[in-house]
């Protein structure tokens, strides 16, 4: 993986601005710290910085080809796991390739098929490829959105870039929050509305999407989409339909000539990946190592819940030796766990999802002192129907955000007047509408299947998103390439139409997933209860949040004093339990987690020096 920026310009700029190019190119060094590059024009520079995984010496970029008259430069972001066959067949086409590297058959295929070559792609990806002779850049991204591409409109020019960070590193780019970046934040928050960046002027190319920039301005063009069709296959064919495509994705994204491993959580999810991958390395004479997260006297604090039912370690040694796999298992302590919460903010160029991200971020550091690569087992819940929402009647049902009901106490968290005449119910469900209506449906859809498509398009366009933000931004804050196998297209494109009894046979949570690996993975673990990622549950780690946000809230010229309510940040900091006990977002952010999204918010405010513009 890597980071990619780019900055096209029909007024004469370019020329002049050497200093903002570095420091774009510098705000990416951590995604790719193994080789920087530059292309120029006088009316466009594309910038790379390299993750080196394949084919070292042939991948490099910016790459450039000329064909009939027209030069092509790509700078790309991202892996490809069908390269070989479109590698042949453009060959068959009369292409000569110089190396090995996804790069150079991703170019190649866009010369030849423009960009209907979107259409062939399985990957994850962002990229930009410059035209030079008809002057004109090409950025997309992939089907589900797995790689991030942000952009800014400038007079008679555009700026993209992976990161914001990248973005706010240029001359013409101001950090200001104006009204509907603070409702992004406090209303929707850690989630945000698909093409919003939150800062104003700042966009992002919706998953499934591209866009061409011209002379002529910009043109931004939905190219995939979930489509609603009749499911014809038996019960059988759709289980073994499942099998064969989730193996075919986890064997394809092996390729590496970097060192890969997996995370091994010992739920369903992860157990499965590294079920597969472990066998084919087995194959090859190897043993795959697997890394698995806890917390300091954990044990001694845990307490189950309906969304957390047990603890990890059990399914973990079982399924490390049902797979011989190399297993080390990382435990986190309270401090550097609270220490992170800042540079988990600044990966993630906004306030996240709390410890869930400053847990990622360390786990990453320290899994990259050995291995590059990993597989991980994200969006199969949202695919396969693994959260209460798609289960519970009445949270199916109910409109608005299943994972976050807490319109009232979020509201009640900003300073008042704040939003001025914005109305935070309709502000949140003219967004769910706007999921809703996209959702596909036939006209022979059953009430509950029309709203399982629905809820199928909120948790892709939404949580799922947040959840690919989070694994993005922590682990390539440590050059950490993980690969997600669950998000490829013809998973969710095949899943979208299997009906809900088939989806949850066996009355499960995720039945059919279940179904398609059984005789494969352990008993234990293919029948355990959906447990979530976990997270620290000692009293220690709350004691710091509740010293730290009192402090925050004490001192008058804390930034976030701008916008919330110091007696609610006081509140909050002094009192367990109560309206705070509610979810903020998901299974996960409660209490704690939302005294440290508060204590994210600040430092966010403070280090990227944000002007609130109302």
């Amino acid at each position: 993986m890597c980071g990619i920026a780019g900055w096209i310009d029909f007024t004469g700029k370019i020329k002049k601005s050497g200093e903002s190019l570095k420091k774009m190119s510098a705000a990416l060094e951590r995604r790719g710290p193994d080789e920087h590059g530059e292309y120029y024009h006088p009316r466009a520079c594309l910038l790379h910085r390299r993750l080196t995984v394949i084919d070292a010496q042939g991948g490099k970029q910016p790459m450039s080809r000329k064909v009939n008259g027209a030069g092509y430069i790509i700078s790309y972001n991202g892996e490809l796991y069908n390269t070989d066959e479109l590698r042949e067949e453009l060959v068959k086409k009369g292409f000569v390739f110089k190396g090995y590297s996804d790069t150079e058959v991703l170019l190649n295929a866009y010369i030849y098929w423009g960009e209907s070559c979107l259409d062939r792609l399985n990957g994850i990806y962002a990229f930009a490829v410059w035209n030079s002779r008809d002057e004109t850049v090409f950025l997309a991204r992939d089907k589900a959105g797995v790689k991030p591409l942000f952009f800014s409109r400038l007079n008679q020019g555009l700026l993209f870039a992976s990161e914001i960070k990248a973005l706010l590193a240029h001359e013409d780019i101001k950090p200001r929050l104006s009204r509907s970046g603070i409702a992004e934040i406090f209303l929707l928050g850690p989630g945000r509305t698909p093409g919003q960046g939150v800062l104003d002027g700042i966009e992002e190319l919706p998953a499934g999407h591209f866009a061409q920039f011209s002379k002529d301005g910009l043109k931004i063009k939905r190219y995939f989409k979930l489509e609603a069709r009749e499911h014809c296959d038996s019960f059988d064919r759709t289980v073994e339909t499942v099998r064969e495509l989730v193996s075919d994705s986890v064997r394809r994204q092996l390729v590496s000539d970097a060192p890969l491993c997996t995370f091994l959580s010992g739920g369903l999810d992860s157990s499965i990946i590294t079920h597969i991958a472990s066998e084919r390395y087995q194959k090859r004479g190897k043993i795959l190592s697997t890394y698995s997260v806890d917390y300091e006297n954990n044990a001694k604090y845990f307490k189950p819940s309906a969304f957390q039912p047990n603890s990890d370690n059990y399914y973990i040694a079982l399924m490390a030796q049902h797979s011989k796999t190399r297993h080390k298992r990382l435990v986190l302590k309270n401090r550097p766990l609270y220490d992170a919460l800042g540079p988990a903010a600044i990966a993630r160029d906004m306030p996240g999802m709390a410890d869930v991200d400053s847990s990622l971020l360390l786990f990453s550091k320290e899994i990259k002192k050995n291995f590059t690569v990993a597989l991980s087992g994200e969006c199969a819940d949202e695919i396969f129907g693994g959260y209460p929402w798609y289960h519970n009647a009445e949270l199916r049902n109910a409109r608005g955000f299943p994972w976050s009901s807490s319109t009232d106490l979020r509201f009640a968290m900003l300073k008042k007047g704040i939003l001025g005449g914005l109305d935070p119910d309709e502000y949140i469900m003219s967004r769910y509408y706007d999921s809703v209506n996209r959702a596909s449906k036939l006209p022979a859809d059953s009430e509950e299947i029309a709203r399982n498509r629905e809820m199928f398009m909120l948790n892709i366009e939404w949580f799922m998103q947040t959840l690919l933000d989070r694994k993005d931004r922590m682990t390539m804050y440590s050059a950490l390439e993980v690969r997600v196998p669950f998000c490829d297209w013809r998973i969710m494109d095949y899943m979208y139409n299997v009906p809900p009894e088939m989806r949850d046979c066996g009355g499960r949570e995720k039945g059919l997933l279940r179904k398609s690996m059984a005789g494969i993975l352990p008993e234990e673990v293919l029948c355990r209860k959906k447990s979530p990622y976990p997270k620290t549950f000692h009293p220690e780690y709350e004691r710091l949040l509740r010293e730290r946000l009192y402090a925050i809230a004490k001192d008058k010229s804390s930034p976030i004093l701008q916008i919330a309510d110091r007696e609610k940040l006081f509140e909050l900091a002094q009192t367990s339990g109560g309206a705070f006990a509610r979810p903020w977002y998901g299974q996960l952010m409660t209490k704690a987690q939302v005294m440290a999204y508060m204590i994210q918010l600040n430092i966010w405010l403070n280090d990227y020096n944000i002007e609130i513009a109302l």
